[in-house]
């Protein structure tokens, strides 16, 4: 996937307008989908984790702090992704001992870390594949917009720092649907981001109806780069979110590397990186998304930047979740507060 054009994030203009057809149409075609599928309803209960905007917006991160609240509480869930970015269609179990980002992404890789995870671009035959192999409930990573499989609850993933970017519906801007359709379906909103963030985003715009959960991304041991001459590359969503962050920390960027998302890392291309870093007497560091699509032999001396999931009122989410979740309880705070 390419980087988002520029003008998705701006206030719409010339060429959003001239695009806007073309989007008004993309909408009408998931408004059909969604009027004419006839969804699989599975006899355990299914979390989607959305976004309604093409691009980085956190989900995954949030996926895998909902994930370990499930575990937590003695669920045993299963997760259900798309695999972007990789070749295999499933549906399949992730095994990272015989898989790879090029086989099922990067995503499925990091989430199968922290339970089963099957890869499958037929999602209702997914979530059909983790029922039979025995899931108490099923995560759907992303799906939002995709009729076929009935949610119990969905969650809408909003970056708060970019929001809904210009308002409009693909390609004339980030949106996948529009946006009063999106949020009329969502049961909550989790909005990433500081509070300053969270504060310049119009709660009107976010609708009435589903609870808003105020989170941050925190760095995982980020203090050991405080002072550290660092040279950043990231093939995310949104790269200068990660590169923003180091800064946060304290560290010293000699330079960024930004590349388009879920991109596919050569050697040649890491080799080069690492002589720049050397030539800038920098060390290499990335994010945990990236990691898993550098070649195995290349990954030595690159520091990895892990983040995760910080609520800024655990209990409320802990008191969202339990009627939908099998022999959850309230008593789980810090499940939820430390992932």
């Amino acid at each position: 996937m390419c980087r988002a054009p520029l003008f998705w994030a701006e206030p719409a203009g010339v060429l959003a307008n001239l695009l806007m057809p073309i989007g008004a149409a993309w909408d009408s075609v998931g408004r059909l989908q969604q009027a004419l599928s006839k969804p699989y309803s599975p006899p355990v209960p299914v979390i989607c984790v959305g976004n309604l905007v093409a691009g980085g917006s956190g989900k995954t991160p949030v996926a895998l702090a909902i994930t370990s609240y499930l575990a937590a509480q003695g669920v045993d869930v299963h997760i259900v992704a798309r695999g972007y970015g990789g070749r295999l269609g499933g549906p399949l179990r992730v095994d990272a001992t015989r898989h790879d980002a090029a086989a099922v992404g990067d995503e499925a890789l990091l989430l199968a870390a922290r339970a089963p995870c099957w890869v499958a671009r037929d999602r209702a035959a997914g979530v059909r594949a983790a029922v039979a192999a025995g899931a108490g409930m099923v995560l759907l990573d992303d799906g939002f917009q995709n009729p076929t499989v009935a949610k119990t609850l969905s969650l809408l993933v909003v970056d708060a720092a970019y929001g809904f970017g210009n308002r409009r519906v693909i390609p004339a801007g980030p949106l996948r649907e529009s946006l009063a359709r999106g949020l009329a379906r969502a049961d909550g909103i989790i909005l990433l981001g500081s509070k300053a963030e969270a504060g310049c985003v119009n709660r009107t715009e976010l609708g009435r109806g589903p609870p808003v959960f105020l989170a941050m991304l925190k760095p995982v041991a980020g203090e050991r780069l405080k002072g550290s001459r660092l040279l950043a590359f990231a093939g995310i969503g949104r790269p200068e979110k990660f590169f923003a962050s180091l800064r946060c920390l304290g560290a010293v960027l000699v330079g960024t590397r930004a590349f388009p998302d879920h991109y596919g890392y050569r050697a040649a291309q890491i080799a080069k990186l690492q002589h720049d870093a050397q030539q800038a007497r920098a060390r290499l560091v990335t994010t945990a998304k990236d990691i898993v699509r550098v070649p195995p032999a290349n990954r030595a001396g690159i520091e990895v930047l892990e983040v995760q999931i910080r609520w800024a009122d655990p209990a409320a989410l802990c008191n969202f979740l339990p009627p939908v979740v099998p022999s959850a309880s309230s008593d789980g705070r810090s499940s939820v507060d430390q992932h």
